[in-house]
């Protein structure tokens, strides 16, 4: 009888046992097969060149990189003042904006930037800033927001653009530099010349100065971005 009842428990330990090692296996299973079918969602996406988060959406590969122009990254550190860290919406526009600081340069536009984490002066930033000779300054990658464009920051892409005088006219390294990025922006988020849009279309703020008080000057810059847009595709 003894025996009968070590064999009965005996089975019932082999079987719990089994029982346990399938529910092992299973959720095994399940694991494995979430991995695949993420690594495929990846897969499928690099494939198609298209970048994506739950909002932020952009076009990516060697076609996209090979129309990026020079550029130095100095991204800001995240802070309240000048780099949130927020994530963007899907960009739909790029905002063209001047420094209103004549003379000053890309690198140094951006280092007042940074300074804000300290001087807590303002909320101020930018994507890129576009210096007197040409060079550009990343400040923020375009997936982040920056605090540039009022009630367009979550959709937009920002440029920071230098200039040598008051006037706020544009030196030609300058502008030959600004119509690059922005058509390599618009080439990056499918976007084209008439999504581009000055800081003075969302709040009515005197910016870029040029562009704004000579809408000819204005016209003529998204009608070089266009033509910039049709070599680069």
């Amino acid at each position: 009888m003894q025996k009968r009842r070590r064999n009965y428990r005996s089975g019932r330990k082999i079987k719990n046992t089994l029982e346990q090692r399938s529910v092992k296996y299973i959720k095994i299973g399940l694991i494995v097969l979430a991995v695949v079918v993420i690594a495929a969602g990846i897969i499928k996406l690099v494939g198609s060149g298209v970048f994506r988060s739950d909002k932020y959406v952009e076009k990516t590969g060697a076609a996209i990189d090979a129309c990026r122009p020079d550029m130095e990254v100095a991204l800001l550190t995240v802070n309240p003042y000048s780099r949130p860290g927020q994530e963007t919406e899907r960009i739909t526009g790029i905002v063209i904006h001047y420094t209103a600081n004549p003379g000053s340069g890309a690198m140094a536009n951006r280092d007042y930037f940074e300074g804000l984490k300290d001087s807590h002066e303002t909320n101020a930033s930018s994507h890129f800033v576009v210096g007197l000779n040409g060079e550009v300054v990343q400040c923020i990658p375009t997936w982040e927001v920056a605090y540039a464009s009022n009630g367009r920051n979550k959709d937009t892409v920002s440029i920071e653009c230098c200039h040598p005088d008051e006037s706020g006219v544009f030196d030609k390294d300058t502008y030959n530099s600004m119509v690059e990025l922005t058509a390599w922006l618009c080439l990056k988020f499918d976007l084209n010349e008439k999504d581009v849009i000055r800081h003075y279309d969302v709040s009515g703020k005197n910016c870029p100065k040029h562009f704004v008080e000579d809408e000819n000057a204005w016209d003529q810059f998204r009608k070089d971005v266009k033509k910039q847009l049709k070599k680069i595709k």
